[in-house]
């Protein structure tokens, strides 16, 4: 069972931006609602130039690493479920240069995104596994919305 997180944890602007904005919270599938929580924060940087929107993941990534071991101290756990601000960057990464801004690329994205966060293929495992601290709790989540990506990519380059 995952140690509770206390309500309280949200007050704090770190804990609130690492926890998805309170998404974490929920006690059925939080990194799904993390991810949930990524699709509109997404919608408003969609249409940046490239530089602007991979700009924003890197400061995103860069802060996370910071709001996820704080987090992850504050809870005396090692990337607790409730922890989602990883997911959120990933899920930014899945959706780098889509060529289409509409339900059915975010839909796919999301999906792509989540089967490869859960099933974790090689090396996100690995990742998951030997990294530790607020690195290791995003660089795996980095790993699988790569993944996503490429499905992306391959997706489109297929399809259209």
């Amino acid at each position: 069972m995952n140690k509770p997180i206390p309500a309280k944890l949200l007050r704090h602007p770190i804990h609130f931006l690492s926890l998805g904005f309170g998404s974490g919270l929920s006690p059925y599938a939080p990194g799904t609602m993390g991810t949930l929580v990524a699709i509109p924060l997404y919608l408003l940087i969609a249409n940046l130039s490239l530089t602007f929107y991979l700009g924003i993941i890197i400061a995103g990534f860069v802060l996370g690493v910071y709001f996820c071991h704080s987090t992850s101290e504050a809870l005396d756990v090692h990337d607790h479920p409730g922890i989602v601000w990883d997911e959120v960057i990933g899920f930014w990464i899945t959706m780098i240069a889509v060529p289409v801004l509409n339900w059915q690329w975010l839909a796919t994205g999301f999906v792509l995104f989540r089967f490869f966060d859960i099933v974790k293929p090689w090396p996100v495992k690995l990742a998951d596994k030997r990294l530790q601290g607020g690195f290791g709790i995003m660089f795996d989540d980095v790993l699988a919305g790569i993944y996503a990506l490429i499905c992306m990519q391959l997706l489109h380059y297929y399809f259209n």
